[in-house]
């Protein structure tokens, strides 16, 4: 699965850690998309993503920027992303 990468996805307003494949060539924004609707589903409505939802570096907390690719970030197999 040359491109995907497994992540370890941490959303602390449900409490919740999740292992999700990123495929490689899609920006950022596209993925918190696709992870706000998927996770509405899977909680039954508990998380709601807005558009001020982003993706954090769990190690230094920065911001991955909205209009880049995940195979341009330091994202890699094992890394641990926050959803806020």
């Amino acid at each position: 699965m040359k491109n995907k990468v497994l992540v370890e996805l941490i959303v602390p307003a449900i409490d919740q850690t999740y292992n999700v494949y990123f495929p490689v060539n899609r920006k950022i924004g596209n993925i918190i998309n696709l992870l706000n609707k998927s996770l509405y589903e899977i909680t039954n409505g508990s998380f709601i993503g807005t558009n001020r939802t982003y993706l954090y570096d769990r190690n230094n907390g920065e911001i991955y920027p909205i209009d880049t690719l995940v195979r341009d970030t330091n994202i890699r197999n094992g890394t641990s992303v926050v959803l806020l």
